[in-house]
């Protein structure tokens, strides 16, 4: 019988989820304005604008795949303190009126710091959580990123016309500081060592080259979240233009949030729900919805049509993401926690990150309308893989359970 009793809302939990929120916060604050940016105020092009704002990810995903390495050699409390105050320092740098080269510098290193930080907290997230509560404290703490993800662009688009660009820098900065102030506060777990063999006759297997960078049993459900994260990059980088298209501009700005309410009203039911039932019971119906959403989203023609859309998507892709991350961690031991971290959130940042240039493309031959009815089909694929991947295993391992 599994303990439900056990504390999730210590005050590790809770100041990790702050500083997550506010690292996502941060993100999304500067990715919104640092095009226009760009090419008001450094004359840039549109192609160098979009490489302004696409390598913050690539340094992101960077990060995230040393961050194993550092974990191993430096520990997470020191790899947590040197990706904060680099993430504060990097964003200090916005203030200098630079060049276009140095700007892109600016920025893949400011993203290879938040990859570095933000995979630190969610390995110690991991950790710290009661195993018999670790899919609910996930899910809790994933909406700390969903809440980012809805207030970081409403607060960039209304400080960039009311207040200007080094207002926005000026808070970024206020934000990355905060950051590193609370995280002296937190307690970090030490990293369990592996045990050794005490038969001096046994030889040591080194590790293999992945092995130092990637978790492999992460591997499936993560490359399930790259799948997932690819249709859902299509909604972050052109709902906008969809919806001028049907003339819902004005309801599209509350897309995101409606997102947002939607997850937060459903993940103190599913994750609690995984933990208790396994996460099969999720996945299925979740990918489902994801499906629908995408399908009358293909269709919508009201205001009322778009936000319907948008909830459902939190109800779809928003558990996908919390779930993947919950399998991810338990795919490992303690010790290879980190890289188990990594390794999803990897997936996950080349789907959001590479997504938006592939489906880009294909928006030179198809419609908008169109390409959410593909990725609507693709959505109900992905149930497929994710059987062949994972849930049939699960569903092996419940059955001998029982």
């Amino acid at each position: 019988m599994k303990d439900r009793s056990a504390p999730l809302w210590t005050r590790n939990f809770i100041l990790v989820s702050l500083i997550n929120f506010q690292l996502v916060l941060t993100f999304y604050l500067l990715v919104v304005v640092i095009v226009g940016y760009a090419m008001a105020e450094l004359s840039a092009s549109t192609a160098q604008a979009g490489l302004i704002s696409g390598l913050f990810i690539v340094g992101t995903l960077i990060g995230r795949l040393l961050v194993g390495k550092f974990l191993a050699h430096f520990g997470r409390r020191t790899t947590m303190i040197v990706g904060l105050v680099g993430f504060f320092l990097f964003s200090l740098l916005y203030f200098i009126h630079m060049s276009v080269g140095a700007l892109l510098f600016v920025r893949f290193m400011h993203g290879f710091m938040m990859g570095i930080a933000a995979t630190v907290f969610g390995t110690v997230i991991a950790q710290i959580l009661p195993a018999s509560r670790r899919g609910e404290g996930i899910g809790y703490f994933s909406m700390s990123s969903t809440l980012g993800t809805a207030i970081g662009p409403f607060l960039a688009i209304w400080m960039m016309l009311h207040v200007g660009y080094n207002a926005i820098f000026m808070l970024s900065s206020a934000v990355a500081l905060c950051c590193l102030l609370v995280s002296l506060y937190i307690r970090v777990p030490n990293i369990p060592q592996a045990s050794q063999s005490l038969d001096s006759q046994v030889p040591v297997t080194k590790p293999s080259f992945i092995s130092q960078y990637i978790e492999k049993n992460a591997i499936p459900i993560s490359l399930i979240m790259l799948f997932a994260s690819i249709f859902y990059s299509g909604v972050l980088s052109f709902i906008n233009f969809y919806a001028k298209d049907i003339d819902l501009v004005q309801a599209a700005s509350f897309f995101f949030l409606m997102y947002a309410i939607a997850i937060l009203i459903s993940r103190p039911i599913t994750g609690p729900l995984m933990d208790r039932k396994g996460e099969n019971i999720i996945m299925y119906p979740a990918f489902i919805i994801m499906a629908i959403a995408f399908f009358l989203l293909s269709i919508a023609q009201t205001p009322t049509m778009l936000l319907i859309c948008a909830g459902l998507l939190g109800l779809g892709y928003g558990n996908i993401q919390s779930i993947c991350q919950t399998v991810a961690v338990k795919s490992t031991s303690l010790e290879r926690m980190g890289f188990a971290t990594s390794t999803y959130f990897i997936f996950l940042d080349a789907g959001l990150g590479f997504g938006p240039y592939f489906l880009g493309m294909t928006l030179d031959f198809i419609s908008y309308q169109q390409l959410y009815l593909y990725s609507a089909i693709g959505s109900l694929a992905c149930i497929g893989l994710y059987y062949l991947l994972h849930g049939r295993h699960t569903a092996k391992v419940n059955s001998a359970a029982v």
